[in-house]
């Protein structure tokens, strides 16, 4: 049977417990509006994977402490400021599954709540001199903002070849899990050698992941994202670059087409879904997702055995392997 993820926790279970509670203090104002808001934030958590992998890397590296639960903070109120911020852009009104909170407090007090919880993250690492994962987290956000820069830039040409594809998933989501790892196994005082190769391996982990959150799109599993969601975006995914590239040029230019000019009709967009289904697409880019899967195991089998390697092997396939 596989693992969940409360078995998962298992090795860091106490830490988990102690980091919601801290994460709350970190996140404390004297306005009430705004404890209001990140109060409603934290009640509405996601799986907490991220601080998962901090625990987990800093585990296999060293003793978890103060600074492991600072990092693990760092990241989560960095990337929150982020969701909050991108909510706002995308005019979204819902996070997972519950109203956003540009949705409940519109657009102006959204920008101000994620710009508290970047300044809370960068406060929480100056004061306690941790700039060493201040460094990396930072790098992370910056990255994150590129991809999705790049990513936007590329959907008005609808110009990304396979290469283009990786650097924008390298950047968007690799560049996070990366961040959570070399920061896991930083924040115990691990050798550079060691942080690089945490960060490596967080990065082919994040690069698998976002492929699987790719062939979602083509309604691969029931999950909350709407089939076809990329595509109306306009985004161009592994799935689609690899069907696009295997075809002939008048196929191309009608599917082209499709994207550039039909993207809201639903037809057009289940004409989309089929043509990559039946070019090979979801195939090829599930060997590609495997491959980085294979390459990250890889880097973790060069780790002492622990309860904590078995642990984050195991989040591994339950991040690569998950229905939703």
């Amino acid at each position: 049977m596989k693992p969940d993820l409360k078995q998962i926790q298992v090795p860091i279970a106490s830490e988990m417990v102690a980091f919601e509670q801290k994460f709350r203090d970190f996140m404390k104002s004297k306005v009430k509006l705004l404890d209001h808001i990140t109060n409603y934030i934290v009640k509405r958590k996601g799986k907490q994977m991220r601080p998962m992998f901090v625990f987990l890397t800093a585990g296999i590296c060293g003793k978890i402490n103060d600074s492991t639960h600072r990092g693990a903070a760092l990241i989560e109120l960095l990337h929150t400021a982020t969701l909050v911020h991108d909510d706002v852009v995308d005019d979204a009104n819902y996070r997972r599954g519950f109203f956003s909170v540009n949705a409940l407090w519109k657009n102006k007090i959204a920008v101000l709540v994620g710009d508290y919880l970047l300044s809370r993250g960068l406060l929480l690492s100056v004061d306690n001199g941790d700039f060493h994962l201040l460094q990396i987290v930072s790098n992370a956000v910056k990255e994150m903002s590129e991809g999705e820069l790049l990513q936007s830039y590329k959907a008005r040409k609808l110009d990304v070849d396979e290469s283009v594809y990786y650097e924008i998933i390298r950047q968007k989501t690799a560049s996070l899990i990366a961040s959570c790892c070399a920061v896991g196994a930083a924040s115990v005082n691990a050798d550079l050698e060691t942080v690089s190769k945490m960060r490596d391996f967080g990065e082919k982990v994040g690069m698998a992941f976002q492929i699987k959150d790719d062939l979602f799109d083509y309604g691969e599993e029931e999950i909350g994202k709407p089939v076809g969601i990329d595509i109306k975006e306009k985004k161009m995914t592994l799935p689609l670059i690899y069907a696009l590239r295997n075809s002939d040029w008048l196929e191309k230019r009608r599917i082209i087409s499709l994207i550039k000019n039909k993207s809201e009709d639903k037809k057009a967009v289940a004409q989309v879904i089929d043509f990559v289904k039946n070019s090979g697409g979801l195939e090829y880019a599930k060997e590609k997702m495997n491959s980085f899967y294979q390459e990250a195991l890889q880097l973790l089998d060069s780790f002492p055995e622990s309860e904590y390697k078995t642990s984050l092997r195991d989040l591994v396939s339950y991040s690569i392997e998950r229905k939703k």
